[in-house]
């Protein structure tokens, strides 16, 4: 067991965004939030939506997609040691999400104003930001 975690550890050296220390995980949940919410811009709305939005449009297999790849985030979450009140409310966010995403074709609506993700990102920033200090980054 050992060999393959030096096999990961070697491969998160060449490979930047692979480690388990919080600069990289912070690097990771900022990436698949902008994935999932802010992929493009609607042309005349002028919104940002991303891949959690498309999802909903594919009825049933496309909530369960977009809410595994919430909980994904809400498990880096539970790598860096965030309590368990903050992943329930990363979870609740991901389920209502998800229920509200799986009414056919209709979902996608109040998925476009109710963004999970970002506000799940915005739970581990917070905390990033208190218990991770050197991992901040400028918002741009």
């Amino acid at each position: 067991m050992a060999r393959n975690t030096t096999r990961f550890d070697a491969l998160a050296e060449q490979m930047p965004g692979l480690g388990r220390d919080a600069a990289s995980v912070r690097r990771r949940v900022e990436a698949m939030e902008r994935l999932l919410e802010r992929a493009f811009v609607l042309p005349g709305l002028n919104r940002p939506v991303g891949l959690d939005v498309m999802l909903d449009l594919i009825p049933v297999a496309g909530s369960v997609v977009g809410a595994a790849l919430g909980s994904w985030m809400v498990w880096e979450a539970r790598n860096l040691g965030m309590s368990r009140w903050q992943m329930a409310r990363m979870f609740g966010n991901v389920g209502l999400d998800a229920l509200l995403g799986a009414i056919p074709w209709v979902g996608a609506v109040p998925d476009f104003f109710f963004r999970s993700n970002t506000r799940n990102l915005r739970i581990i920033r917070r905390h990033l930001d208190r218990h991770h200090p050197a991992t901040a980054t400028l918002p741009g």
